[in-house]
């Protein structure tokens, strides 16, 4: 585990350096850690073999709690719409978890996909109480209690967003490595060898489920205050498809994973908007094919694979 919090840390370094070096990547670095926080609920569930392309509305519900708290209880603060926020999409995951959790595969992944359009669909249409397509503004609320400039709360926020990625990333891989972790995994392979062992596979799914809706709704609140704004396409399938294309990149085999490959889609559709405008998607979209096909364990997997070979080449050299 103290690899995992160095590594977390470094991280850290390494965005804080980028951040001090180039103070226009503050929100791109923001929006990157944001996605991380969101494909890493995608992983908890690629563990179990599961996958889910609607889960992006649970970082809209949380989105449209900070805004709708942000304007109707102006004193309340940054920490507390945060909090609140992350608890919506806890309390949605946990009810809508328990319906879901009865499918498997492509069954739970459309399942998913079709209540986030429900939820995008009624979000557009409740214009008095949602802004329609047009959303809601989130007023900038203060942080502990400092009422700060655009480019104060920015730089605020960058540091809470990656205090939010160490203690997230940290937390979820003790949990990947817990007995509950492991057993989540083992749903992937044999199912019902869980059930003869005593242990019931729907809620260690619907556990996971809700650990992973929780993490979407963090990175809504913290992209909502972020953005100043959220709209129903935080909740949209392709934001979904967002969070499963920064998953797979950055694989499951560590928590880590999801947020250098959340940096590197950032930066890759940054720069691939620039040089290709009218075709970024199309380079985005070959990245993630040379990705499956090459590297099917994603960069964690590649990690693996030369801490694996440095482990057996210290043991042929003793």
């Amino acid at each position: 585990m103290r690899t995992t919090l160095y590594g977390a840390i470094a991280l850290s370094g390494v965005v804080l350096g980028l951040a001090a070096a180039f103070p226009w990547l503050k929100l791109p670095l923001i929006l990157a850690l944001c996605y991380g926080l969101a494909a890493l609920g995608i992983v908890v569930l690629l563990r179990a073999g599961q996958i889910s392309f609607g889960h992006a509305m649970y970082a809209c519900i949380s989105g449209y709690t900070v805004a709708y708290l942000s304007v109707r209880y102006r004193g309340l603060d940054g920490f507390a719409l945060i909090a609140l926020g992350t608890l919506a999409s806890v309390v949605a995951g946990m009810l809508i978890g328990a319906f879901v959790v009865r499918y498997r595969e492509i069954f739970f992944g459309m399942l998913n996909l079709a209540l986030s359009m429900v939820l995008f669909t009624l979000l557009g249409k409740f214009y008095a109480y949602t802004g329609g397509t047009d959303g809601l503004r989130v007023a900038r609320p203060t942080l502990l209690g400092f009422d700060l400039a655009r480019n104060g709360f920015e730089t605020a926020l960058l540091v809470l967003v990656l205090v939010c990625a160490v203690l997230v990333i940290w937390g979820v891989q003790r949990y990947l490595r817990s007995s509950a972790g492991e057993a989540l995994m083992a749903m992937k392979s044999n199912e019902t060898r869980l059930e003869y062992l005593g242990i019931s596979a729907r809620k260690l799914l619907w556990q996971g489920y809700v650990l992973s809706a929780g993490l979407c709704g963090l990175s809504g609140s913290l992209f909502g205050l972020s953005q100043g704004l959220v709209t129903p396409e935080m909740g949209y399938w392709l934001r979904s498809g967002e969070f499963v294309f920064i998953a797979i990149l950055g694989g499951s085999g560590h928590a880590l994973g999801a947020f250098v490959g959340a940096l590197l889609y950032e930066f890759l559709k940054m720069y691939a908007a620039v040089l290709v405008s009218g075709a970024w998607q199309l380079l985005v979209g070959a990245t993630l094919i040379v990705i499956i096909y090459f590297l099917p364990s994603g960069l964690s997997g590649l990690l693996h694979k030369r801490r694996a070979a440095r482990r057996e080449s210290l043991e042929g050299e003793s």
